[in-house]
C-alpha cells in the first residue's frame, strides 16, 4: 500500500491557464459582492432619510366648561274671537195676526172704521163712531191680552239708562252721543204684553176670512 503525503507549505511555482481562470473568477465574485454590499448600506441610508418622522400630537388646550342655560319663550297664543252667531230670522205665522183683527172686527166693526171713507161725515158723527169703536177695541183687548207698561216711571220724568240697558225696551230718540249712561226724560211708558189668551183655531179654520159676508134672508 502506497502511502502519500501533502505539503501544504508547498506553493506552485508555475501558473497555468487554469489557474488563471480560477484566479480571474474569485477576483470577479469578490469585486461584485463588495458591489452589492456598499448598495445595500447606501439603500439603508437613504430609506432612513425618506422615512418621516412620527407627528407629534399637538397640545390639546383644555375647553372652557360651556354652560347650556335653557330659555324658556312663552309663546302668547293668539285666539281667534269666534263667529258671531248669524241672525236668525223667526217667521211669524200669520194666524195670530189674523186671529187678532177678526177679533177686533167683531168686537168693534174696527176694519169697517178704517175702510170707511170718513170726509163725508162732520166731526161730531166721526166722535160718536170713533167711541163705539174705541169701546169695543178695549173689550176685545182686555179679554184676550195682559198689558203692563215697560217703565214704572212717570212720562214726563228724567230717567237715566245705564250701560247694557235692554234696547229693545228703550228706544233713544233726540240727540244721541257717546256711550251709556244715558240721562233723559221719558217720552212714553212704553207698552209689553205679559199674558195672551187668544181663542184656539179648530182644524181647516180659514184664519184668512176676518169676518165673514152677512146675508139677510
Amino acid at each position: 500500500m502506497n502511502t502519500y503525503t501533502i505539503d501544504l507549505a508547498l506553493r506552485p511555482t508555475t501558473f497555468d491557464l487554469w489557474h488563471v481562470c480560477l484566479a480571474g473568477t474569485v477576483a470577479v465574485l469578490a469585486l461584485l459582492l463588495i458591489v452589492v454590499l456598499l448598495s445595500v448600506l447606501l439603500g439603508m441610508r437613504r430609506c432612513k432619510r425618506n422615512v418621516p418622522a412620527a407627528p407629534v400630537a399637538p397640545a390639546i388646550a383644555p375647553q372652557p366648561e360651556i354652560k347650556v342655560v335653557e330659555k324658556i319663550v312663552e309663546v302668547e297664543k293668539i285666539v281667534q274671537a269666534p263667529a258671531p252667531e248669524p241672525v236668525i230670522l223667526k217667521e211669524a205665522t200669520p194666524d195670530a195676526a189674523l186671529q187678532l183683527l177678526s177679533l177686533l172686527q167683531k168686537e168693534a166693526r174696527f176694519i169697517d172704521f178704517i175702510k170707511e171713507d170718513v170726509g163725508a161725515y162732520s166731526d161730531a158723527d166721526i166722535g160718536a163712531a170713533a167711541r163705539v169703536v174705541h169701546q169695543g177695541c178695549s173689550k176685545a183687548i182686555n179679554e184676550h191680552f195682559t198689558l203692563a207698561p215697560v217703565s214704572q216711571d212717570q212720562e214726563g220724568s228724567r230717567v237715566s239708562l245705564n250701560k247694557g240697558f235692554d234696547a229693545a225696551s228703550y228706544r233713544l230718540t233726540g240727540n244721541i252721543v257717546g256711550e251709556a249712561p244715558f240721562n233723559g226724560t221719558l217720552v212714553h211708558k212704553g207698552w209689553q204684553v205679559t199674558d195672551l189668551r187668544l181663542p184656539k183655531l179648530t182644524e181647516g179654520h180659514n184664519a184668512k176670512i176676518i169676518a165673514a159676508a152677512e146675508v139677510e134672508l
